[in-house]
């Protein structure tokens, strides 16, 4: 710490980064009332891209080779398309958001896992405690919501989704790790949205037909998830990387889940009996063991 002085926009950034991100959740709720989920996620994307490249050419980091396109359009379907697709569709088929943000914010426990597997290290105590816990945690709030008043819905095709989620986001992150780390963020985000997007309207024409309505509710949200999530807050990651300050990111992520079930309860009336907000604790608890040991 001698000689070392913090930027206060590096020391505020991750928490900043972290509310943001927490509200993409709610954004999945009020944007699929209006539109298919999928219609919704394409419309995002291609926005979310056009900007990126903007910023892109401003910055100068707009040429990428054959091998980083390839790279980033594969990230892009599994951390976007997959993730996102997974997300909405869970939303659109009632899932709560704060039961949504608590599994989604498992992906990085399931993230270490697989990179350990793959790099074939070991996993220390901690780390399989942590694990063991998030697992049980979600498990206890998901028995709790489906034990509960018939007013929440649980359904086995948002579950289902939610799994093809997670997973996408670990794959991603893999591919990432391995692959992305020497791709222009601007222009390599840029090109996952594209790819994501493309695969998004596929998915939208053929299983929604295109299915947007145009309301003040449908826009706002749309703003908000092009405009916040998928520029400020990819911003703000991109400046967190720059100035090396990503592993505060992986130690408060674990508050996500926390924060996206306060905004439901508040925006949808969503409530959490004792038993789910024991399993919810238990869940952050082992995300945060097996962070802090990564």
């Amino acid at each position: 710490m001698v000689g070392h002085t913090t930027h206060p926009a590096e020391r505020f950034a991750p928490g900043i980064f972290v509310v943001l991100w927490s509200t993409g959740f709610i954004v999945a709720r009020y944007g699929t009332r209006d539109a298919g989920p999928l219609t919704f996620l394409t419309l995002r994307m291609f926005f979310a891209a056009a900007a990126l490249m903007l910023f892109a050419q401003f910055t100068k980091t707009i040429r990428l080779s054959r091998q980083h396109i390839g790279v980033a359009a594969i990230v892009g379907v599994l951390m976007h398309a997959l993730y996102l697709g997974g997300v909405f569709v869970a939303a659109d088929h009632g899932l709560p958001s704060g039961l949504i943000a608590l599994i989604a914010g498992l992906h990085p426990v399931i993230t270490a896992v697989a990179s350990r597997l793959i790099l074939a290290e070991a996993l220390s105590k901690m780390q399989r405690r942590g694990i063991a816990l998030g697992v049980v945690g979600v498990c206890v709030v998901v028995i709790e919501k489906m034990q509960s008043s018939s007013s929440v819905k649980i359904s086995g095709v948002g579950l289902i989704a939610m799994a093809l989620a997670i997973t996408g986001m670990a794959a991603g992150t893999l591919v990432q790790r391995a692959k992305g780390t020497n791709i222009p963020l601007l222009a390599g985000t840029a090109v996952q949205y594209v790819s994501a997007g493309v695969v998004l309207c596929i998915g939208a024409i053929c299983n929604e037909h295109w299915q947007f309505t145009s309301t003040a509710r449908s826009w706002l949200s749309l703003a908000w998830a092009v405009g916040v999530l998928s520029i400020v807050a990819v911003l703000l990651m991109l400046y967190m990387l720059n100035r090396q300050a990503a592993a505060k990111v992986s130690s408060l992520f674990f508050l996500t889940p926390a924060l996206s079930a306060i905004e439901s309860a508040i925006l949808f009336g969503e409530r959490l009996g004792a038993l789910a907000i024991i399993g919810l604790l238990v869940a952050l608890v082992g995300v945060r063991m097996t962070t802090r040991a990564a």
